[in-house]
């Protein structure tokens, strides 16, 4: 009998009464400081973060191989005969390599390493899939078959109010970064099919990139009801707004509003918005 078990990374954005409720682990990425290091969401919050980027900019780096290892023991005490790990896209960090080499080396379970190929909620939405089709008792192949038309369906953008901080961190071209500071131009940033970021679209300020973002959704809310994921970097209420207007779309079936964690925050600075959606 398999009793399956269920793992992500704290770039998930899952809020913790999603993640309690569909029984996720989450192995907390790290944020590091010149002279401390933090665990991601569990000793540091992205106010934190977002008060000292004036005074210094972290780095962040994936979770420590012995919280994967020591997580999966204690699985493994409970019963666990298999694991998934839904990890944040290859493309934007080492994380899903470092779990690959780490767990090929585990016995007495049998694991599958999954790149999401994406980040936040697009992340958080495949690990809440695959929480859902281990509740409705599939076998861990039928889970692992599954998930990969799962990505498929996961779409996701974000914008910034600057491009500063993805400049500091190698994530965006240098030219994109000085056209958006210099004219207003805010790129519409989303994940290719390797996930990298790559400029989806570009709009002329916020307002205007919201609504691009937006149409991306309008195109499909037709052919059936959509959960739909607003990420935001410390701006719950401009995220609150946005909620209200996709919910005049109709055939929303819900919306998850979640405060990115403090090792994305690094990478886009505070006023970051989402959005991002799958078929349900």
């Amino acid at each position: 009998m398999e009793k399956i078990a269920l793992i992500t990374d704290s770039s998930c954005d899952l809020p913790k009464e999603i993640l309690i409720k569909n029984n996720i682990e989450v192995i907390p990425l790290n944020v590091i400081y010149a002279n401390r290091e933090y665990k991601d969401g569990i000793d540091i919050t992205p106010e934190e973060v977002a008060k000292n980027l004036d005074v210094e900019i972290p780095k962040t780096s994936m979770p420590s191989p012995s919280d994967v290892l020591n997580k999966i023991e204690s699985l493994k005490k409970e019963g666990y005969t298999h694991c998934i790990i839904i990890t944040i896209s290859s493309g934007l960090s080492g994380t899903y390599n470092m779990f690959k080499m780490i767990t090929s080396e585990i016995q007495d379970m049998v694991v599958e390493v999954f790149d999401s190929k994406i980040l936040s909620l697009g992340l958080g939405f495949i690990v809440l899939q695959a929480a859902k089709l281990i509740q409705q008792k599939l076998s861990f192949n039928e889970i692992i078959d599954k998930l990969y038309s799962v990505r498929e369906q996961v779409k996701g953008y974000f914008i910034v109010d600057t491009l500063e901080y993805l400049k500091k961190g190698g994530r965006i071209g240098r030219v994109t970064a000085a056209i958006g500071s210099l004219l207003n131009i805010k790129p519409i940033i989303s994940v290719d099919e390797n996930g990298k970021y790559f400029t989806f679209n570009k709009a002329r300020g916020k307002n205007q990139a919201l609504d691009r973002m937006l149409d991306e959704l309008k195109a499909v809310i037709d052919n059936g009801k959509y959960l739909v994921g607003i990420p935001h970097g410390c701006v719950k209420e401009e995220a609150l707004k946005y909620a209200e207007k996709i919910k005049s779309l109709g055939n929303i079936e819900d919306i998850i509003i979640s405060q990115i964690s403090p090792a994305l925050l690094v990478h886009s600075g505070p006023g970051l918005i989402g959005l991002v959606f799958m078929p349900v």
